[in-house]
């Protein structure tokens, strides 16, 4: 659903004009559905709207949330679902993966520089190493371990490329596998190269919102010889709980070809080691 099927109201959140709606009589799955879509698309709603939309009661839209919620698709809080990230909880992917995708193609491209046929390669729950996962079936045969469902559905399908599924624990809230299996399946292989983002940087140290994840990253980083950092400049600007990995300890940062000065000349007195991204033309 396009934005443009959206108007602002005056607390800035996004609701759909009147008379546009064609949701009555869903059934509750193609209702649920159909909420995920719009909240996705618009970032926040609020309630009232989404009774409006569906034409359904309070109680029911309630339900429907308080279902997706639980499941860790949509956040429910004080009369607002939203699906944006907070302090305390990191974006669905289905809205991490609508977010720069210019930017995020960009990083793809210039990690994939770094990729050799025959080399073993870890990737994390990052909608930005999708990008680089449909990427990787041109430089078979490669080895590529992953605890993401979505890097996993991007090369499930390539004879050439052997893939490893870190099993454990599937987390709804991040479609990915943690846990303590997971750590002791990361913790019994050794990889040249590790690709991996975080959603938030804070005085140059990743940071992310759920601890869990933090545990798995640091293992996977631990794992690798070489260790990439995918960093679009929106991650400078966001804000988490739990402090993981200093950038410093990176092989290399790699960031979109949008991030400021400031923060690169700050990274380079530091001495991170970055690489900024050739601008994709073909996108302009």
């Amino acid at each position: 659903m396009s934005q443009d099927a959206f108007v602002t109201s005056n607390d800035g959140l996004l609701k759909a004009p009147s008379g546009k709606s064609a949701t009555k009589g869903l059934n509750q799955n193609q209702r649920h559905d159909s909420i995920i879509e719009y909240v996705v698309s618009a970032g926040s709603v609020r309630i009232e709207d989404l009774c409006e939309k569906f034409e359904v009661s309070t109680m029911t839209i309630h339900r429907d949330l308080d279902v997706l919620d639980s499941r860790g698709i949509l956040r429910k809080s004080r009369g607002v679902v939203t699906a944006l990230a907070t302090n305390l909880f990191e974006a669905n992917p289905e809205y991490r993966k609508r977010q720069k995708v210019a930017e995020k193609t960009e990083i793809a491209h210039e990690a994939f520089k770094l990729v050799e046929p025959g080399q073993a390669l870890m990737l994390d729950d990052s909608t930005t190493g999708v990008h680089l996962a449909e990427l990787l079936p041109q430089k078979q045969p490669l080895t590529v371990i992953t605890n993401f469902q979505g890097s996993i559905d991007a090369l499930s399908k390539y004879p050439g490329l052997a893939l490893i599924s870190l099993g454990g624990q599937h987390y709804q809230w991040s479609n990915a596998f943690m846990g303590s299996i997971t750590i002791a399946a990361i913790k019994s292989l050794r990889v040249d190269s590790l690709f991996m983002s975080t959603p938030s940087v804070i005085d140059d140290i990743c940071f992310h919102q759920h601890h869990d994840a933090t545990i798995i990253k640091q293992a996977m980083f631990d794992s690798a010889e070489k260790r990439y950092l995918l960093l679009d400049h929106g991650k400078f600007s966001q804000h988490a709980l739990h402090s993981n990995i200093p950038l410093k300890e990176f092989d290399a940062v790699i960031v979109d070809s949008k991030t400021s000065t400031e923060h690169l000349e700050r990274m380079s007195e530091k001495g991170i080691r970055v690489i900024v991204a050739e601008p994709m033309l073909h996108q302009i």
